[in-house]
Protein backbone atom coordinates (compact mmCIF):
# COMPACT_ATOMS: atom_id res chain seq x y z
CA UNK A 1 0.00 0.00 0.00
CA UNK A 2 2.70 2.34 0.94
CA UNK A 3 4.35 1.64 -2.71
CA UNK A 4 1.77 2.07 -3.99
CA UNK A 5 0.98 5.53 -2.41
CA UNK A 6 4.55 6.75 -2.97
CA UNK A 7 4.68 5.79 -6.39
CA UNK A 8 0.95 7.53 -7.40
CA UNK A 9 2.16 10.56 -5.82
CA UNK A 10 5.99 10.69 -7.63
CA UNK A 11 3.70 10.60 -10.47
CA UNK A 12 1.50 13.15 -9.97
CA UNK A 13 3.79 15.58 -8.77
CA UNK A 14 6.25 14.74 -11.18
CA UNK A 15 10.15 14.88 -12.20
CA UNK A 16 11.49 16.47 -15.39
CA UNK A 17 14.77 14.75 -16.52
CA UNK A 18 14.75 12.32 -13.88
CA UNK A 19 15.54 8.77 -13.79
CA UNK A 20 13.71 6.03 -11.26
CA UNK A 21 15.20 3.27 -10.09
CA UNK A 22 12.68 1.08 -7.38
CA UNK A 23 13.72 -2.05 -5.25
CA UNK A 24 10.77 -3.55 -3.46
CA UNK A 25 10.96 -6.64 -1.13
CA UNK A 26 7.19 -7.51 -0.66
CA UNK A 27 6.11 -10.32 2.04
CA UNK A 28 2.50 -11.24 1.60
CA UNK A 29 1.33 -11.97 5.54
CA UNK A 30 -2.23 -10.50 6.64
CA UNK A 31 -0.63 -6.99 6.01
CA UNK A 32 1.52 -5.81 2.97
CA UNK A 33 4.86 -4.53 3.58
CA UNK A 34 7.16 -2.93 0.92
CA UNK A 35 10.29 -0.86 1.04
CA UNK A 36 10.80 1.60 -1.78
CA UNK A 37 14.32 3.19 -2.61
CA UNK A 38 14.00 6.23 -5.35
CA UNK A 39 17.31 7.42 -6.88
CA UNK A 40 17.24 10.84 -8.99
CA UNK A 41 19.85 10.44 -11.68
CA UNK A 42 21.12 13.99 -12.73
CA UNK A 43 20.14 16.29 -15.06
CA UNK A 44 21.98 15.89 -18.42
CA UNK A 45 22.38 18.42 -20.75
CA UNK A 46 20.35 17.29 -23.89
CA UNK A 47 22.58 19.57 -26.16
CA UNK A 48 22.58 21.81 -28.72
CA UNK A 49 19.48 22.06 -31.52
CA UNK A 50 20.18 20.01 -34.88
CA UNK A 51 18.44 20.43 -38.10
CA UNK A 52 15.83 17.94 -38.94
CA UNK A 53 14.52 17.87 -42.73
CA UNK A 54 11.40 17.48 -43.30
CA UNK A 55 8.87 16.46 -45.94
CA UNK A 56 10.35 16.63 -49.66
CA UNK A 57 12.12 19.49 -51.32
CA UNK A 58 13.69 19.66 -54.53
CA UNK A 59 17.21 20.90 -53.73
CA UNK A 60 19.83 18.48 -54.26
CA UNK A 61 22.82 20.25 -53.57
CA UNK A 62 24.84 19.43 -50.24
CA UNK A 63 23.69 22.82 -48.94
CA UNK A 64 20.04 23.33 -50.30
CA UNK A 65 17.70 25.69 -49.94
CA UNK A 66 16.10 25.54 -46.78
CA UNK A 67 12.97 27.19 -45.29
CA UNK A 68 13.03 27.06 -41.58
CA UNK A 69 9.60 26.09 -39.69
CA UNK A 70 9.82 27.45 -35.74
CA UNK A 71 6.98 25.75 -33.85
CA UNK A 72 5.39 28.38 -31.06
CA UNK A 73 2.78 26.15 -29.38
CA UNK A 74 1.46 25.57 -25.75
CA UNK A 75 1.53 28.95 -23.22
CA UNK A 76 3.91 31.68 -23.72
CA UNK A 77 5.85 31.88 -20.89
CA UNK A 78 9.43 32.70 -19.66
CA UNK A 79 9.95 28.89 -17.48
CA UNK A 80 10.66 26.26 -17.46
CA UNK A 81 8.06 23.62 -18.40
CA UNK A 82 8.95 20.50 -15.68
CA UNK A 83 6.68 17.47 -15.20
CA UNK A 84 6.26 13.88 -16.22
CA UNK A 85 6.32 13.43 -20.41
CA UNK A 86 8.12 17.27 -20.43
CA UNK A 87 11.07 17.83 -21.84
CA UNK A 88 10.88 20.94 -18.94
CA UNK A 89 11.87 23.42 -21.54
CA UNK A 90 11.32 27.55 -21.44
CA UNK A 91 9.37 28.39 -24.35
CA UNK A 92 11.39 31.73 -25.03
CA UNK A 93 14.94 30.34 -24.48
CA UNK A 94 13.48 27.68 -26.92
CA UNK A 95 12.29 30.33 -29.36
CA UNK A 96 15.41 32.30 -28.95
CA UNK A 97 17.99 29.47 -29.91
CA UNK A 98 15.48 28.04 -32.74
CA UNK A 99 16.14 31.43 -33.99
CA UNK A 100 19.72 32.04 -33.54
CA UNK A 101 19.89 28.74 -35.50
CA UNK A 102 17.95 29.71 -38.96
CA UNK A 103 20.38 33.08 -38.54
CA UNK A 104 23.27 31.31 -38.69
CA UNK A 105 22.79 29.07 -41.36
CA UNK A 106 23.04 31.17 -44.77
CA UNK A 107 20.97 28.10 -47.20
CA UNK A 108 18.03 29.34 -44.65
CA UNK A 109 16.12 31.52 -47.58
CA UNK A 110 13.05 32.29 -44.96
CA UNK A 111 11.42 31.32 -41.87
CA UNK A 112 7.66 29.95 -41.06
CA UNK A 113 6.75 30.66 -37.14
CA UNK A 114 4.19 27.93 -37.16
CA UNK A 115 1.82 29.67 -34.51
CA UNK A 116 -0.74 27.40 -32.12
CA UNK A 117 -1.31 29.28 -28.71
CA UNK A 118 -3.99 30.72 -27.10
CA UNK A 119 -1.47 33.35 -25.73
CA UNK A 120 0.56 33.64 -22.51
CA UNK A 121 2.72 36.48 -20.65
CA UNK A 122 2.63 39.80 -21.68
CA UNK A 123 6.12 39.97 -20.65
CA UNK A 124 6.85 36.62 -22.30
CA UNK A 125 4.84 36.99 -25.28
CA UNK A 126 7.04 40.73 -25.73
CA UNK A 127 10.32 39.20 -25.21
CA UNK A 128 9.89 36.78 -27.71
CA UNK A 129 8.32 39.97 -29.99
CA UNK A 130 11.37 41.78 -29.46
CA UNK A 131 13.86 38.81 -30.17
CA UNK A 132 11.84 38.16 -33.62
CA UNK A 133 12.57 41.80 -34.76
CA UNK A 134 16.17 41.64 -33.82
CA UNK A 135 16.33 38.33 -35.96
CA UNK A 136 14.89 40.04 -38.97
CA UNK A 137 17.19 42.98 -38.70
CA UNK A 138 20.02 40.99 -38.31
CA UNK A 139 19.75 38.53 -41.10
CA UNK A 140 17.36 40.39 -43.09
CA UNK A 141 15.40 36.87 -43.85
CA UNK A 142 11.36 36.84 -44.53
CA UNK A 143 9.23 35.45 -41.76
CA UNK A 144 5.68 34.10 -42.15
CA UNK A 145 3.54 33.11 -39.65
CA UNK A 146 0.84 30.62 -39.95
CA UNK A 147 -1.59 30.36 -37.64
CA UNK A 148 -3.23 26.58 -36.83
CA UNK A 149 -5.72 25.85 -35.03
CA UNK A 150 -5.32 28.64 -32.27
CA UNK A 151 -3.71 32.07 -33.07
CA UNK A 152 -4.47 34.24 -29.80
CA UNK A 153 -3.34 36.82 -27.44
CA UNK A 154 0.43 36.44 -27.50
CA UNK A 155 0.88 34.58 -30.44
CA UNK A 156 -1.21 36.74 -32.38
CA UNK A 157 1.33 39.47 -30.78
CA UNK A 158 4.15 37.87 -32.01
CA UNK A 159 2.73 36.84 -35.45
CA UNK A 160 2.35 41.00 -35.69
CA UNK A 161 6.08 40.77 -36.12
CA UNK A 162 6.38 38.88 -39.15
CA UNK A 163 6.49 40.05 -43.12
CA UNK A 164 2.88 38.13 -43.64
CA UNK A 165 0.21 36.21 -41.68
CA UNK A 166 -1.34 33.30 -42.74
CA UNK A 167 -4.54 31.31 -41.12
CA UNK A 168 -6.21 27.95 -41.10
CA UNK A 169 -9.90 29.20 -42.53
CA UNK A 170 -11.38 26.86 -39.64
CA UNK A 171 -8.86 28.07 -37.29
CA UNK A 172 -9.64 30.70 -34.15
CA UNK A 173 -7.72 34.12 -34.52
CA UNK A 174 -8.25 36.64 -32.28
CA UNK A 175 -8.18 37.08 -28.03
CA UNK A 176 -6.63 40.59 -28.04
CA UNK A 177 -7.18 41.60 -25.12
CA UNK A 178 -5.69 41.78 -21.66
CA UNK A 179 -6.65 39.50 -18.67
CA UNK A 180 -5.49 39.28 -15.21
CA UNK A 181 -6.52 36.38 -12.73
CA UNK A 182 -7.47 36.81 -9.58
CA UNK A 183 -9.55 34.51 -7.72
CA UNK A 184 -11.13 35.51 -3.53
CA UNK A 185 -10.77 32.14 -2.14
CA UNK A 186 -11.64 33.65 1.35
CA UNK A 187 -14.96 31.90 1.59
CA UNK A 188 -13.16 28.34 1.08
CA UNK A 189 -10.62 29.61 3.98
CA UNK A 190 -12.69 30.12 6.40
CA UNK A 191 -13.65 26.73 5.61
CA UNK A 192 -10.39 25.65 6.45
CA UNK A 193 -7.83 26.08 9.53
CA UNK A 194 -6.41 28.58 7.54
CA UNK A 195 -5.97 32.28 8.42
CA UNK A 196 -3.81 34.95 6.77
CA UNK A 197 -0.97 36.33 9.14
CA UNK A 198 0.78 38.38 6.49
CA UNK A 199 3.40 40.85 7.66
CA UNK A 200 3.39 44.22 5.49
CA UNK A 201 5.25 47.07 4.72
CA UNK A 202 3.41 48.67 1.91
CA UNK A 203 -0.04 48.61 2.43
CA UNK A 204 -0.60 47.36 -0.84
CA UNK A 205 2.86 44.91 -1.26
CA UNK A 206 -0.29 41.88 -1.69
CA UNK A 207 -3.14 43.90 -3.88
CA UNK A 208 -4.79 40.92 -5.31
CA UNK A 209 -4.51 38.38 -3.00
CA UNK A 210 -6.95 35.71 -3.11
CA UNK A 211 -6.98 35.96 1.14
CA UNK A 212 -9.24 38.85 0.60
CA UNK A 213 -11.74 40.88 -1.61
CA UNK A 214 -10.28 42.78 -4.00
CA UNK A 215 -11.41 46.59 -3.21
CA UNK A 216 -10.44 50.38 -4.22
CA UNK A 217 -8.12 51.38 -4.98
CA UNK A 218 -6.22 48.00 -5.43
CA UNK A 219 -8.80 47.37 -8.00
CA UNK A 220 -8.30 50.43 -10.28
CA UNK A 221 -4.44 50.48 -9.84
CA UNK A 222 -4.34 46.44 -11.65
CA UNK A 223 -7.10 47.87 -14.02
CA UNK A 224 -5.14 50.96 -14.98
CA UNK A 225 -1.92 48.39 -15.40
CA UNK A 226 -4.02 46.04 -17.67
CA UNK A 227 -5.13 48.70 -19.93
CA UNK A 228 -1.90 50.22 -20.12
CA UNK A 229 -0.56 46.37 -21.65
CA UNK A 230 -3.61 46.78 -23.73
CA UNK A 231 -2.67 49.89 -25.22
CA UNK A 232 0.91 48.34 -25.81
CA UNK A 233 -1.14 45.50 -27.67
CA UNK A 234 -3.22 47.76 -29.98
CA UNK A 235 0.17 49.56 -31.08
CA UNK A 236 1.98 46.57 -32.18
CA UNK A 237 -0.74 45.06 -34.21
CA UNK A 238 -1.72 48.89 -35.70
CA UNK A 239 1.97 49.07 -37.22
CA UNK A 240 1.66 46.10 -38.46
CA UNK A 241 -1.73 46.16 -40.21
CA UNK A 242 -1.93 49.74 -40.89
CA UNK A 243 -5.38 49.73 -41.87
CA UNK A 244 -6.50 48.51 -37.88
CA UNK A 245 -8.23 51.34 -36.24
CA UNK A 246 -7.16 50.71 -32.54
CA UNK A 247 -10.82 51.52 -32.36
CA UNK A 248 -11.75 48.62 -33.83
CA UNK A 249 -14.15 46.06 -32.38
CA UNK A 250 -12.50 43.19 -32.07
CA UNK A 251 -9.78 44.94 -29.65
CA UNK A 252 -12.48 43.84 -26.79
CA UNK A 253 -10.74 40.65 -26.50
CA UNK A 254 -12.98 38.80 -28.99
CA UNK A 255 -12.21 35.26 -30.18
CA UNK A 256 -13.31 34.65 -34.36
CA UNK A 257 -12.47 32.14 -37.36
CA UNK A 258 -9.99 32.39 -39.45
CA UNK A 259 -12.10 34.02 -42.66
CA UNK A 260 -13.44 36.78 -40.52
CA UNK A 261 -9.92 37.45 -39.29
CA UNK A 262 -9.18 37.76 -42.90
CA UNK A 263 -12.03 40.13 -43.24
CA UNK A 264 -11.54 42.46 -40.94
CA UNK A 265 -7.66 42.52 -41.79
CA UNK A 266 -5.95 40.23 -39.13
CA UNK A 267 -4.77 37.84 -42.00
CA UNK A 268 -2.96 38.23 -45.68
CA UNK A 269 -4.56 35.07 -46.57
CA UNK A 270 -6.35 32.14 -45.77
CA UNK A 271 -4.28 29.20 -45.80
CA UNK A 272 -2.30 26.02 -44.45
CA UNK A 273 1.25 25.51 -43.24
CA UNK A 274 2.16 24.50 -47.21
CA UNK A 275 1.35 27.40 -48.29
CA UNK A 276 3.01 29.10 -45.63
CA UNK A 277 6.20 27.41 -46.67
CA UNK A 278 6.08 28.25 -50.28
CA UNK A 279 4.67 32.26 -49.71
CA UNK A 280 8.64 31.84 -47.47
CA UNK A 281 9.97 30.45 -51.04
CA UNK A 282 8.72 33.26 -52.36
CA UNK A 283 9.92 35.99 -50.56
CA UNK A 284 13.25 34.39 -50.00
CA UNK A 285 13.41 34.47 -53.76
CA UNK A 286 13.64 30.91 -54.13
CA UNK A 287 11.75 29.00 -56.16
CA UNK A 288 12.15 25.43 -53.83
CA UNK A 289 13.15 24.79 -50.86
CA UNK A 290 13.75 22.09 -48.19
CA UNK A 291 11.61 22.49 -45.04
CA UNK A 292 13.28 21.97 -41.68
CA UNK A 293 12.75 22.26 -38.26
CA UNK A 294 15.64 22.21 -34.90
CA UNK A 295 15.05 19.83 -32.54
CA UNK A 296 17.07 18.26 -29.42
CA UNK A 297 18.52 14.62 -29.90
CA UNK A 298 15.52 12.18 -29.78
CA UNK A 299 12.80 14.56 -30.36
CA UNK A 300 11.84 13.64 -33.93
CA UNK A 301 10.35 15.44 -36.31
CA UNK A 302 8.48 13.39 -38.91
CA UNK A 303 6.22 15.77 -40.39
CA UNK A 304 5.74 19.55 -40.05
CA UNK A 305 3.12 19.53 -37.77
CA UNK A 306 5.45 17.85 -35.06
CA UNK A 307 5.17 19.50 -31.34
CA UNK A 308 8.31 19.15 -28.76
CA UNK A 309 6.45 17.36 -25.63
CA UNK A 310 6.48 20.18 -23.12
CA UNK A 311 3.87 19.77 -21.78
CA UNK A 312 3.23 17.36 -18.51
CA UNK A 313 0.01 15.60 -17.13
CA UNK A 314 -0.44 15.98 -14.07
CA UNK A 315 2.46 19.39 -12.74
CA UNK A 316 1.64 19.00 -9.11
CA UNK A 317 0.32 16.43 -6.71
CA UNK A 318 -3.51 17.94 -6.21
CA UNK A 319 -5.44 16.21 -9.05
CA UNK A 320 -7.74 19.27 -9.56
CA UNK A 321 -7.06 23.26 -10.71
CA UNK A 322 -8.17 25.60 -8.02
CA UNK A 323 -8.24 29.06 -8.17
CA UNK A 324 -6.42 31.04 -5.88
CA UNK A 325 -3.80 28.27 -5.03
CA UNK A 326 -2.58 27.43 -8.56
CA UNK A 327 -3.47 30.88 -10.14
CA UNK A 328 0.14 32.31 -7.78
CA UNK A 329 2.24 29.46 -10.17
CA UNK A 330 1.37 31.28 -13.76
CA UNK A 331 2.03 34.76 -15.09
CA UNK A 332 0.22 37.20 -13.76
CA UNK A 333 -1.00 39.84 -16.89
CA UNK A 334 -1.27 37.47 -19.52
CA UNK A 335 -2.16 38.49 -23.40
CA UNK A 336 -4.59 35.35 -23.65
CA UNK A 337 -7.87 33.61 -24.95
CA UNK A 338 -8.83 32.09 -22.21
CA UNK A 339 -12.04 30.04 -21.97
CA UNK A 340 -10.27 27.50 -19.03
CA UNK A 341 -8.78 29.03 -16.24
CA UNK A 342 -7.08 25.74 -15.85
CA UNK A 343 -4.91 25.85 -19.42
CA UNK A 344 -2.18 27.50 -17.79
CA UNK A 345 -1.64 25.12 -15.65
CA UNK A 346 -1.33 22.43 -18.48
CA UNK A 347 2.02 23.96 -18.51
CA UNK A 348 3.54 23.18 -15.14
CA UNK A 349 3.84 26.54 -14.14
Amino acid sequence: MKANLCLALGLMVGFSGCEFKTLSNVRMNGNVESKVRTEIATVVDPGPMIETPVGPGDCKSPIACKVAVIDVDGLLSNVNHTGPYSLGENPLAMFKERLDAAASDPAVKGVVLRINTFGGGVAASDLMYHELLQFKAACHKPVVACLLDVGCGGGYYLAAGCDAIVGLPTGVVGGLGVILNLYNASEGMKMMPVTDNSIRAGKRIDMGTPARTLKEPDNSLLEQMAKTYHEGLKEVVCKARPKVSRDAVFFDGRAMTGTEALAVGLLDSVGYLDDAVRLACQLGKTESAVAVMYRRAGDAARTLYACTPNRPIHPSAFPMSVPGIERSKMPMFLYMWQVEPGFARLSGI
